[in-house]
């Protein structure tokens, strides 16, 4: 097979946070398949055809672009972030079980810079000691699920960081997050609320659990939880690297 297939992150918004690697694998590319925003991040030129799609048929996604690989072309599919954060380089595997003739393919995965780690650098260094990322969507797994691991989270004390915290169609959800982070943590506890990092519509907002309500997020918001020990020093925000 004389095709490729990278799967790579673009980062959290701004041309500038996208490695250069990347940069590189999408000029040698024949086919950029992704979700939509995520593909028209990507800029057309001769000999380049872009794959955009919907957000829910990752699957699909993940088969068509072994397929194309399988077929000589150079296919790189694209997330924001990392792509080994809630996004696509699992599907790519998983979709390798259940077509094990795809395994010959030359399949690489590039790292990316997540919302995550670009919202934290924003806000100073909340992530400084052990924390965890929870994808508070349910579109994958029950919301039960997302409910026991908040909980066990805030009682081992991480500082935690959420993704996809509020949309139209679950605005309920977040509030009962937030429930659960008072039922463990102090009402002093640290939350940044960091919307849309790295781009023109970039704002951060850190409050109190007690002063912390649904609507401070939204689906382009990452929140920040801090540990029982985060701690403002001037307009910054962190977590000291000593034990608890």
């Amino acid at each position: 097979m004389s095709g490729w297939l990278v799967v790579a992150g673009l980062g959290p918004g701004a041309q500038t946070l996208v490695t250069p690697e990347v940069t590189a694998v999408l000029a040698q590319a024949t086919d950029v398949v992704g979700y939509i925003p995520y593909v028209a991040r990507v800029a057309s030129r001769t000999g380049l055809t872009l794959h955009p799609s919907d957000n829910r048929v990752e699957m699909d996604r993940a088969q068509h672009a072994l397929q194309m690989a399988a077929q000589g072309k150079r296919v790189v599919v694209v997330s924001s972030g990392d792509p080994g954060v809630f996004a696509m380089a699992s599907a790519i595997f998983e979709a390798l079980e259940t077509f094990p003739e795809y395994l010959a393919l030359d399949i690489r995965i590039l790292p990316g810079i997540t919302a995550m780690l670009a919202a934290a650098a924003r806000a100073g260094a909340p992530l400084g000691h052990d924390f965890c990322a929870i994808n508070l969507s349910d579109n994958l797994k029950p919301f039960a699920t997302v409910e026991k691991r908040v909980s066990l989270a805030a009682q081992g004390d991480f500082a935690m960081a959420f993704y996809n915290p509020r949309s139209a169609s679950r605005p309920h959800q977040f509030a009962r997050v937030l429930e659960i982070l008072r039922d463990h943590c102090e009402p002093q506890r640290l939350i940044t609320f960091a919307r849309a990092v790295s781009t023109p519509e970039e704002a951060l907002n850190t409050v109190t659990l007690a002063e912390a309500v649904p609507d401070m997020a939204d689906m382009r918001t990452v929140v920040i939880v801090g540990n029982s020990q985060t701690r403002r020093i001037g307009p910054h925000i962190y977590t000291p690297r000593s034990a608890l």
